[in-house]
Formats: structure tokens, C-alpha cells, sequence
């Protein structure tokens, strides 16, 4: 690893909310590297304590150290400092609404094909959603090679980097290619109307039977009539890093008074995931597959989903630093520009805003059990398909897959950051 930041605190920390003076640190001239970054953890936990307590002096004094030791161009930890803090001053300034609409936050979202060119930049730089995808293929190829209709609804991705090789290997069966039906939804249209001519394409390369079905609206909109189901299809389901915002609702009073139910091992429930789930479940899928961040962000306490939030993104930066470290800066503000924004969501907005409320695969498994679902065998070899799909990105290092209870986590190094799980009724 090329960072020189030290270890973050591990996400299970408990913090004092006992308000008190930020540290000093020495003159930034005099700090060492890993020095500055144990100061900036520290300088940030401190920040987030008074901001959770609306405390706008301690919380402005932790801000102005901060500024004088993050950097945008500096060390991974100095980049995402700067993001966090960004995060925990749009927190305090949201205490004012009329202030916050005055400078312009409201109208500051990042368009739609910005999102999806940057999500798309994030496919092409790291293996995780290659990895991801190879899984998901070959489980799907080895569990459908009989069904002569599959229809496969992909909730939100419309990456052709998964269609594209599930359609060749489909094609290769001895008994000619099946009768393939793709449906995607997706609140971009742009990216519907991109996938469906490129698919088609490929299809009739293959000389595959084959129908694109194009669902412009957004997830939480979807209706069963929307997926035109038919009897007799095969049916599977794709989520990645998607389902987890049905998870918002609105528990702005159980943040106010530090209420932390979905901190002990007990799940709660949420009304608009479980109705969504059981739509699905009406329509019995035989397979729905599931990837997620490997993170706990859907905690109500601010200051332990900002503990989480360092602990996870520390190793997210870590890894673009590996990648980008001979490559275009362009690319790397691109992709820490989304990751920030997912980072102000987490910390910054609370009730229905909050929408990146990430889970740890053993919440997900809950989820789905309760709605009726139980966990299907991934069909893969971690070691082959690790060495394999990371040879094709260039790089050996730091990059692992490790089982754990019916699912397969991506790692770099030993943090687990993403989770592929798979689900049949």
C-alpha cells in the first residue's frame, strides 16, 4: 500500500460525547506524515462530536485546523479529510435553512450522466465490480443452462460490462443460445437508450433470440406490471449498490435523541424495503442477486456512522492512490468527487435525504429472510477468477476474495469493502 496514513480507528470505537477543546498540533512543517494523520482523525472524531451536539463554535474551531492540514492534491488521508470535513460544515449549515438555500446547495446535485460517468470510470479502474460480475455470470450460466426463456431485470446498474459476457457465454451452449430478455431500469434514460442498441447488437452477432425492455423510472417507483413478467420464463434479479437506498425513511427523531436501535444485532425494519422486497418475491425469481458496500452507514447516531465512514473510505482512497498514481488527476478528482458526495449524504442529511444507508452483508441477510428468501451458493473459484480478473486490470497487489456465510467479499488488503451475495424464494 503507497499511503503512508496510519491505521484508522476499527468502526466498533465507542466515543465520548463530552464536549471539549479541539487538539492542537504543532506547526504543520513539524509533522511527519503518519503524525498528521492521526492529528486529522482526531481533529475530524472531535469535529463530529460537537457537530452532533449543533455545538457551531467548537465545531468551527475543529474546521479552521483541519483546513491548514487537508489538502485535495495531498496524501490519500489529506484528500479525504477534506471531504469529511466539506460534509460536517454543509451538517451545521443545514441548521439554517435560509442560508443553505442561499448558497446554492439545493441546486448543487450532480446531474445524472455525471453520476453514471463516473460510476462508469469506477467500473473500468477497479475489479470490484468485475469481479462482481464474473460471480454473478457464472453462477447465473450454471443455474439456468436448462431454461430455454431467462429473463434477467437489472435494478439500476445498465452496465454492458456484465450483459455483454453473460450474452457469449449463453450463445455457447450446445444446444444453441436461449431466448434471452433483458429488463433494465434506470432513472437515466440516457443510459437505457445507450444499453439497449448496444445489447441488440451483440445479439444479433450471436445470432441469439433476444428482447430489450427499457424501464425509465427510478426504484423506488417500480411496480410489478412495469417488469412484464410472463409465465414460463426463468427469471433472475441483479442489484448492485442500489437496493440500499430503499432503506431511507424518515428517523430524524431517533437521531435527535441518540436512539440506536440498528446498533445492536437487531434489525429494523423498513417499510418501503420490505413492501419492495415482497413485490419480488410475488413473482418468484430464481435467483436475485445482491451486491452492497460492506459498511454499516445506516446508523442513527452521527458520530458512529462517521467512525464507520473514516474506517471505510480511508481504505476506498487508499486503493484510487494504488491505481491512479501514473494515471490522469482528472480521473482520480472524478471519482473522489463521487465518493464525496456519497460521504456528505452519510454525514450531512438525515430522514428521506439520506438515501447512502450501506449495510454489512449479515443486515441484508436478515432483510432477506424475513421477506422469505434464503441464500443460494455463488458458482465460483475465488482464487482463479482473483487471479484472472485482476491480471486484466494491470495489478497483483492488495486485491482478495474471502467466503463468508453464503457470500464472497471483495477485499483490499483485509478490508472487506463489497459484498455479492445471491437469494432465491
Amino acid at each position: 500500500m503507497n499511503s503512508l496514513r496510519p491505521p484508522l480507528l476499527k468502526p466498533d470505537v465507542t466515543l465520548s460525547l463530552a464536549l471539549s477543546p479541539c487538539p492542537s498540533p504543532k506547526p504543520q512543517e513539524a509533522m511527519k506524515p503518519e503524525e498528521r494523520g492521526i492529528h486529522l482523525i482526531q481533529l475530524l472524531l472531535t469535529c463530529a462530536k460537537h457537530a452532533s451536539s449543533s455545538n457551531l463554535h467548537r465545531a468551527d474551531e475543529c474546521l479552521q485546523q483541519i483546513s491548514k492540514l487537508a489538502s485535495v492534491t495531498g496524501d490519500s488521508m489529506q484528500r479525504l479529510s477534506v471531504h469529511f470535513a466539506s460534509a460536517l460544515a454543509v451538517r451545521l449549515v443545514k441548521r439554517w435553512p435560509g442560508l443553505y438555500k442561499a448558497l446554492n446547495h439545493n441546486n448543487q446535485c450532480w446531474p445524472k450522466g455525471e453520476h453514471h460517468r463516473a460510476r462508469r470510470l469506477f467500473s473500468q479502474s477497479f475489479p470490484y465490480l468485475g469481479f462482481s460480475y464474473a460471480i454473478m455470470a457464472q453462477t447465473l450460466f450454471h443455474l439456468m443452462t436448462d431454461e430455454r426463456v431467462i429473463h434477467v431485470i437489472d435494478l439500476g446498474s445498465g452496465d454492458p460490462k456484465f450483459w455483454v459476457p453473460l450474452m457469449r457465454s449463453l450463445s455457447s451452449l450446445a444446444e444453441g443460445p436461449p431466448h434471452l430478455k433483458v429488463t433494465c431500469v434506470n432513472g437515466n434514460k440516457q443510459v437505457l437508450d445507450k444499453l439497449g442498441p448496444r445489447l441488440v447488437k451483440e445479439a444479433e452477432a450471436l445470432d441469439m433470440p433476444f428482447q430489450f425492455n427499457p424501464i425509465n423510472v427510478n426504484l423506488g417507483d417500480l411496480s410489478v406490471d412495469l417488469l412484464k413478467v410472463r409465465s414460463g420464463e426463468a427469471l433472475a434479479l441483479i442489484s448492485v449498490l442500489n437496493l440500499h437506498a430503499l432503506l431511507a425513511e424518515d428517523d430524524r427523531v431517533d437521531a435527535h435523541f441518540g436512539i440506536n436501535n440498528n446498533k445492536s444485532n437487531d434489525v429494523k425494519d423498513c417499510k418501503k424495503l420490505g413492501q419492495f422486497l415482497g413485490m419480488i418475491r410475488s413473482i418468484a425469481p430464481k435467483l436475485f442477486f445482491l451486491v452492497e458496500q460492506e459498511a454499516d452507514h445506516n446508523l442513527n447516531r452521527l458520530v458512529d456512522r462517521f467512525v464507520e465512514g473514516l474506517h471505510y473510505y480511508s481504505a476506498i482512497f487508499d486503493a484510487i492512490d494504488a491505481t491512479f498514481e501514473s494515471k490522469s488527476s482528472v480521473e482520480r478528482l472524478i471519482l473522489e468527487e463521487m465518493f464525496g458526495r456519497e460521504i456528505e449524504n452519510i454525514v450531512a442529511s438525515e430522514g428521506l435525504e439520506r438515501e447512502e444507508r450501506h449495510e454489512r452483508y449479515g443486515r441484508w441477510m436478515v432483510r432477506f429472510g424475513r421477506a422469505g428468501f434464503k441464500p443460494v451458493q455463488l458458482w465460483v473459484d475465488p482464487k482463479e477468477h482473483v487471479k484472472q480478473i485482476v491480471e486484466g486490470f494491470g495489478t497483483k497487489d492488495g486485491y482478495k476474495i474471502i467466503n463468508e456465510r453464503a457470500s464472497l467479499m471483495i477485499c483490499w488488503y483485509d478490508r472487506p469493502l463489497y459484498a455479492v451475495s445471491a437469494w432465491t424464494c
